[in-house]
Formats: C-alpha cells, structure tokens, sequence
C-alpha cells in the first residue's frame, strides 16, 4: 500500500497484516463499528445457489433482466448471464441494444425470503463506472405492505477497486424536489478499504525545498481538504509553511471559484480543492525560499451524510522538489493492493426485526436499527454501468462480476 520512502507512521507490512486479516480500514478518522464476528453455530442453511448447475437450468430458480434500464447506463439480458465451472457470470458488452450504449446482467430469486443471515461470495467487475450489486428489495414494488414500508437494502453495491457501499431506502415515502425529481429517505454508508479520509507522514530526515506537490492518477475527481507542511517540531509544535503568506499555489486543470485551490489552507475541514476530472492532478505549493519539513499532512474526499467520507483519493504520491527533479516522500496505490476484481471476498447481511448488520468477510462494518424493513424479499445479484464512479470508458467491456455463491440461513432456536 504505502511505499516507505522516508519514515512514515504507518509501515507497508504493518498495513499488509491488517489486510491478512480482513479488518475493513473505514473511510474516517476512526472506526465506527465494533470489532464483532458472523458466528455460523447460530444459523441454519435453509437456501443456497453454488451455480454448480448448467447455465440451461438458471430459470428454475431466478428470473432475469431482459429489458432497458432507464436509471443506469446500461440495458441487462438474459445473454449477459452465465453459469460455467461452478461461477456466475454478469458480464459488460459496449453494444447497443434497448436504445443504450451498454449492456450488462441481473437476476433475482424467485423464492421470496424474510428474516435471516444473507451471504454471497463475489469479485467486482474490473473497471471504473460499474456498480457490483448484492441486494434485498421488495418486489413488485407496486404490491401493498402489510408491515412497515416497502425497502431496498443494499448489502454492497461494489465500486472498483475498494469501495463498499451499504444503503437503506425507504420506497414508500416518495417525495418530490423542487426541480421535480423523485426522491425518498436514504441511509448510506461508504468504506473504501486500504484508503482513508486523513494521512500524517512525519519525516525520519527532513527534507529541504522550495516546493512541495501532491499528484495522483485517479480516475475519479480529487478531493483535497488540507495540505500542511510543518518545520522542526512537525504537527506538534513546528511551524506550518502552508500557511507562509508568500506561498504559492498552483494547480492542475482549469481554477473555478466553487473549487478554488485557496480551499486546501484555510483549516476548515469542510472546503476543498476539487481537481478536473481528466488526467493528472496536482497541487503544488512553492515558496520564495527553501523551507526545511519534518513533516506533512492531509486529509481528502467529502462527507457523504453525517459519519461517512466518500471520494477518496485511491493513488497518490507526495513529492519534494531538489535539483530539478520531484522525489517520492508517500506513494500509495489501492489498486494494486486491494483490489476486489482479483481476489474473492464475502458480504453479509444479518437482518431481524429490530436491527440490520451487514459484513465483510465475516467482520460487521455497520449496524443500524431496522425501522420499517419488515416484508418479504427476492435475492438481487446485479451488474450496472453507472456514471457517478467515474469516467465509463471502454476498459468496462468484457468486464464481469463473478458470484461463487449465495446462500440463506435462519436463526436457530434458542
């Protein structure tokens, strides 16, 4: 994850041993979940799909998109679904059919299911722009509800490389916006795994410039919130050069007033220089003379609801400037080191009448109290083009997500 190229807080080895054992690194300044296990001695298997069957048999037991998708970038068909060698297959086609551009794979249970413990086993589809879904929903959603509202709880709509999403809607309170969009109450919660919202790197030698820049290759916008160079004494007690009046800043992309790069100096948490879309970004701060840094700081992305961070910044590198060249201080990739498309992962949901917990890879991630999801609901396994995880390019095509299984269990009595 982070290359050690001065002495940073947080060793690559360290970080590697947190992954080993699947602790979700949330995107906050600190952890918002009790460190609390799925215990399987609890639960009864009562429904699975292994999709060791031939493709020919799926309908017995799912019933298939094959129509047009209004809310998405892409149309879904019984094409793109496919069982081989014990694996299903949601696959993404740039082809034009339903009047898109796109085209992908959904299915959900036949069987409705209520109260229980839900598990599947899946990798994301290898490419910015998809969203890798594992939900509930009632269904029809026109179908009157004899308890509680009718609901979508999304276990994970999965973003590449890292991003976990887990939402709670309420599709029986439709309101409309003054500019005449429907909307509902929402709860959502975003992790990006090997990411986070705030990095502290103190320098083990200090180094002597007269610029200092943070550059990433993101896909995605860049978020940055602050910058902070400090001299002898770091955070605690040395002086931030960030905020010398003689400093300067320059930046990537066109300046915008809503994004203006000023935004990364004035210690407020909540303003941020936001980067073009396109390319690289950067942001340098410079200084009419040298300055000696002990250490630098920064936090990125931008609050999504009260007690969750979103767009965070997936590859970065800061960099010093010395005899004409830029030199590595902190790198980071996610991709290559957590990265969802390459390695099979679980997510969980335990829903009851008073609480739903979802999970990842056994571990709980988030609990929250169910308020109004009460009735019955088919299994949803989807893959979607969507335009609000960057750019859709043509790296999407031949992409799949791929489910090793899903599987149901009941409580067992007491």
């Amino acid at each position: 994850m982070f290359k050690k190229i001065l002495l940073l807080t947080l060793t690559c080895s360290a970080l590697m041993a947190c992954q080993s054992k699947q602790i979700a690194q949330l995107s906050s300044e600190k952890p918002q979940v009790e460190e609390k296990s799925f215990n399987p001695e609890q639960w009864q298997l009562t429904w699975q799909d292994e999709f060791n069957g031939p493709d020919s048999e799926l309908e017995k037991r799912w019933d298939v998109q094959n129509s047009p998708s209004g809310h998405i970038l892409s149309s879904r068909w019984r094409e793109n679904v496919k069982i081989e060698d014990g694996v299903l297959y949601l696959m993404n086609r740039k082809e034009k059919r339903g009047g898109q551009d796109w085209t992908s794979g959904s299915i959900r249970t036949k069987e409705q299911f209520g109260y229980g413990y839900y598990e599947a086993r899946y990798k994301y589809a290898a490419s910015n722009g998809t969203n890798n879904s594992f939900w509930l929903m009632t269904y029809p959603l026109n179908q009157t509800i004899k308890k509680g509202k009718k609901f979508e709880i999304d276990i994970n709509e999965g973003h590449y490389p890292n991003e976990v999403n887990t939402n709670i809607h309420n599709w029986s309170d439709i309101t409309k916006k003054p500019d005449g969009r429907n909307t509902h109450p929402s709860d959502s919660r975003t992790m990006s795994f090997g990411a986070k919202a705030e990095y502290n790197f103190p320098l083990e030698i200090p180094v002597t410039t007269k610029k200092i820049r943070f550059i990433s290759k993101d896909l995605n916008y860049i978020h940055l919130r602050t910058f902070n160079a400090y001299g002898a004494g770091g955070a605690a007690s040395g002086t931030n050069y960030s905020l010398d009046p003689n400093v300067k800043i320059d930046i990537s992309g066109k300046r915008n007033q809503k994004v203006n790069p000023k935004n990364v100096l004035d210690n407020n948490p909540n303003s941020s220089w936001t980067s073009q879309l396109e390319g690289d970004k950067w942001l340098t701060l410079a200084w009419p003379t040298e300055k000696t840094i002990a250490e630098i700081e920064f936090a990125n992305g931008w609050r999504y609801k009260e007690r969750s961070w979103a767009g965070l910044t997936q590859n970065f590198k800061v960099q010093y400037f010395k005899n004409n060249q830029w030199y590595d201080i902190a790198t980071l990739d996610v991709e290559n080191e957590v990265n969802f498309a390459e390695e099979y992962h679980t997510w969980g949901l335990e829903w009851n009448e008073q609480e739903i917990v979802f999970y990842f890879d056994g571990k709980e991630i988030r609990r929250e109290k169910n308020e109004f999801s009460h009735s019955l609901s088919p299994i949803w396994l989807s893959l979607a083009i969507i335009k609000w995880d960057g750019p859709v390019t043509d790296k999407i095509d031949g992409t799949s997500m791929k489910v090793d299984y899903v599987r149901y269990f009941k409580r067992k009595p007491n």
